[in-house]
């Protein structure tokens, strides 16, 4: 298959109320829809990006993710079995989704593949500022290259970038990454950051200022990455998760040309696709790396 976009993921949290209260008050988004069990959220502009489910500990539990709106997921689910993978088709699948075939990565993440989607009604209603979009999920994983192989071969993603042989960058579409998978310290597996598309700079410091004026500190930025090149900032939901809001990320328009759309703050002209080495500052501005335990 050949995905084409990342639409939304899914998040246990042992506070429902809490997390919604976060999503619509901090971040700015509108709660599309809500039942005992479940909260869906989506940016102002309608589109699908949070869901909510009820769960004991906070984690990542599922991606949604977009295919060719003429796509049979029945074709799909015939092509995955033929690679040993087992999935089911759901119709029971939220606002503005009408079927997802889902089936799990190695990791046990529930991976949803659907065709078509609805945008939800726009929200005019002022916030601090509010995210264009999901835009990438990080985990640290045991096995980077597996998980590599798998996305690739399986969804169609491409590599982007390799930090060393410890951190890969794989996208779907035009912007560098769309997840990312980088070997763990701890031995253990699980979600590093979720990460939402801001507009520009200026919606960054308006982000900043907010954050500040409610008690969300920043634990690592602003900055710019040097691979992918994002102005980064990173801070904690209540639940302890990393979120990053972000712009400016590398795009590669056209899969045929093989390199990023030029920018002056590119380390090689044309940057292209390749593996940068171990000692690569995480960020272009400064010296100083990643906090203590920003990896693990």
């Amino acid at each position: 298959m050949q995905v084409k976009r990342i639409s939304h993921a899914t998040f246990r949290t042992a506070d429902m109320q809490r997390q919604i209260e976060y999503y619509t008050d901090i971040l700015g988004m509108q709660l599309a829809s809500k039942d005992r069990d479940q909260a869906f959220l989506a940016t102002k502009n309608g589109v699908l990006a949070v869901v909510l489910e009820h769960g004991e500990t906070a984690s990542c539990e599922k991606l949604a993710f977009q295919v060719a709106p003429d796509t049979e997921l029945a074709s799909l689910k015939r092509e995955l079995g033929d690679h040993g993978i087992a999935s089911d088709i759901h119709t029971d699948a939220g606002p503005g989704l009408h079927e997802r075939l889902v089936f799990k990565d190695p990791k046990g993440t529930d991976i949803e593949i659907f065709a078509t989607i609805d945008l939800l009604p726009q929200d005019a209603t002022p916030s601090g500022f509010s995210p264009f979009k999901l835009g990438h999920l990080a985990f640290n994983v045991l096995d980077v290259k597996a998980m590599s192989d798998f996305y690739c071969n399986i969804l169609g993603f491409r590599v982007s970038d390799w930090r060393s042989d410890v951190f890969v960058f794989l996208r779907c579409g035009p912007d560098h990454h769309t997840v990312n998978f980088a070997l763990t310290h701890t031995n253990t597996v699980k979600m590093h950051h979720i990460a939402f598309e801001l507009k520009d700079w200026a919606e960054i410091q308006r982000a900043m200022d907010f954050l500040g004026r409610h008690n969300y500190r920043l634990i690592w930025g602003p900055g710019r990455h040097l691979i992918g090149h994002n102005v980064f900032t990173y801070h904690r939901n209540p639940e302890g998760q990393i979120i990053e809001l972000y712009t400016e990320l590398d795009q590669m328009k056209d899969e045929a040309l093989g390199y990023f759309d030029p920018r002056p703050w590119h380390q090689d002209q044309p940057q292209r696709p390749k593996v940068w080495p171990m000692d690569t500052l995480s960020d272009f501005w400064s010296v100083n790396r990643a906090p203590p335990g920003f990896g693990d």
